[in-house]
């Protein structure tokens, strides 16, 4: 099964909640919720409001943290990272 995951980045919030509510309706069971960074608050944001306000029915299956390790023109930085992972209850 091809994952459904939706990357958060710098748009607006409700981008990203209708892209898993897109989801969802597509047929999809779970949806991974993925961001790094300072868009990790924003992954949280999106994963309450799709909870809360449109699919009482999704419930958060799991949550995994990590650290990547990102090359740039100053060297190697650490950045922490998040996948939420939305699955529709049985």
């Amino acid at each position: 099964m091809a994952e459904n995951a939706v990357f958060v980045g710098n748009k607006p919030v409700m981008n990203y909640v209708l892209a898993v509510l897109t989801q969802f309706n597509n047929g999809a069971k779970e949806v991974a919720i993925k961001a790094r960074g300072k868009a990790i608050s924003r992954a949280v944001d999106v994963a309450e409001i799709v909870r809360k306000r449109f699919l009482p029915d999704v419930d958060v299956k799991d949550i995994k943290i990590s650290t990547e390790q990102i090359e740039s023109e100053q060297g190697t930085a650490n950045v922490s990272a998040i996948e939420i992972i939305l699955a529709k209850k049985e």
